[in-house]
């Protein structure tokens, strides 16, 4: 029986009689067959991440899997002699993903019971349905973008990323400099918009409004001169974290509006967030105009509330300034402002590429404390 609704982002696998025939310590003919081997490629394809717990010998499962040619599309491993759950647990944390959006595929209903008992929201699958989880709409995203096709390999550098911050013996601001962080700021072209789509629909915790745009709403603002769809990107010398995120603003005639604002949960500790908000407080105060950002909160959106309030964003009078249109009755939507420092009015939002070096040190401030909030 399967949890849950809405999009897979991972699967984890179990490998006796699940993603391979046999059981290896009983069988050195396993075997995989060529319908999971195309199972494990198109998830992959797909932008749906994918894991393997199981009760193995870690050297010799590996090795076997390397011998298939699918060691690479597996993050995480977890192979070992613990209790599945607990397995399943780790993986999720360290993806930062919540639990509803996990997957767990196994031949024996004692496993799937014992993890659906520990993590109920956990969606689990039994192996006979392993060839056919492709037709299934939880694991069929709409469109297949860039960012999501190579998602597995952003991941596996975040992985290595940090594995080394682990290690590094220095303050966190030191190893933010070290990674040589780009971040690109530009306008979305109409390519571009299924992929913020997506970004607005797969972002929870760094969402400001919760709110769900979709491709044809984001073409309207696309079009429309009173409104930027800004896309951040960013980069450091591990490779390309992708698209991380979206940003929707509105120019008043006193004020620009940040209708929306989200970030993806990958890049969380580098205080994303922040720096956009500081960057678009400082766009303000070059035109001049006030900042008012939309506001709601939710119960995983914590951590975008205090990068709000830490940029200076509050709730005001807003008689004296600039009136935003006004939200739907029972939205929840808070209207938070900042008052700017008189400077010269420029016509335009000006869109650049932000070095992160002078940004590192708030940026890990912040992200210390972030990380401490129950969310």
């Amino acid at each position: 029986m399967t949890q849950g609704s809405g999009l897979v982002k991972c699967l984890i696998w179990d490998l006796d009689n699940t993603l391979w025939h046999g059981t290896l310590l009983e069988d050195e003919d396993v075997r995989l067959t060529d319908e999971i081997r195309g199972t494990v490629r198109e998830l992959d394809r797909r932008g749906i991440l994918q894991s393997v717990v199981s009760r193995n010998d870690h050297h010799h499962a590996w090795e076997r899997l390397e011998e298939f040619g699918i060691a690479e599309y597996l993050i995480l491993p977890r192979i070992g002699w613990g209790r599945k759950s607990d397995s399943v647990k780790e993986i999720i944390t360290e993806l930062g993903f919540n639990e509803d959006t996990v997957a767990f595929i196994d031949d024996q209903p004692y496993e799937r019971a014992e993890v659906g008992h520990f993590l109920p929201t956990v969606r689990c699958y039994p192996a006979d349905q392993a060839s056919s989880l492709t037709e299934l709409p939880e694991f069929t995203p709409a469109v297949v973008t860039a960012d999501a096709s190579r998602r597995r390999a952003m991941y596996q550098a975040r992985i290595l990323r940090e594995a080394e911050q682990a290690s590094y013996q220095g303050p966190d601001e030191e190893f933010l400099r070290s990674l040589d962080m780009k971040m690109e700021i530009i306008r979305a072209r109409r390519e571009d918009l299924t992929r913020v789509e997506e970004l607005t629909l797969r972002t929870s915790q760094m969402n400001a409004t919760g709110i769900h745009y979709s491709e044809k709403q984001l073409l309207n603002f696309v079009t429309d001169p009173d409104h930027e769809v800004l896309i951040v990107t960013l980069a450091d010398r591990f490779g390309p974290h992708g698209t991380v995120g979206v940003i929707l603003v509105e120019r008043c005639a006193d004020a620009y509006r940040i209708k929306l604002l989200a970030t993806s949960c990958r890049v969380v500790a580098f205080g994303v967030g922040t720096i956009l908000l500081r960057w678009l407080d400082y766009e303000a105060r070059k035109a001049g105009v006030h900042l008012i950002a939309d506001f709601r909160g939710t119960d995983r959106n914590r951590m975008m509330e205090i990068a709000y309030r830490f940029a200076g964003l509050r709730e005001e009078d807003c008689e004296c300034l600039a009136a935003p249109r006004a939200a739907a009755a029972g939205d929840g939507i808070q209207q938070l402002h900042r008052m700017p420092v008189p400077q010269p009015p420029v016509t335009t939002m000006s869109v650049l590429a932000a070095d992160l070096a002078d940004l590192a040190a708030p940026a890990a401030e912040w992200a210390a404390l972030g990380t401490a909030v129950q969310i």
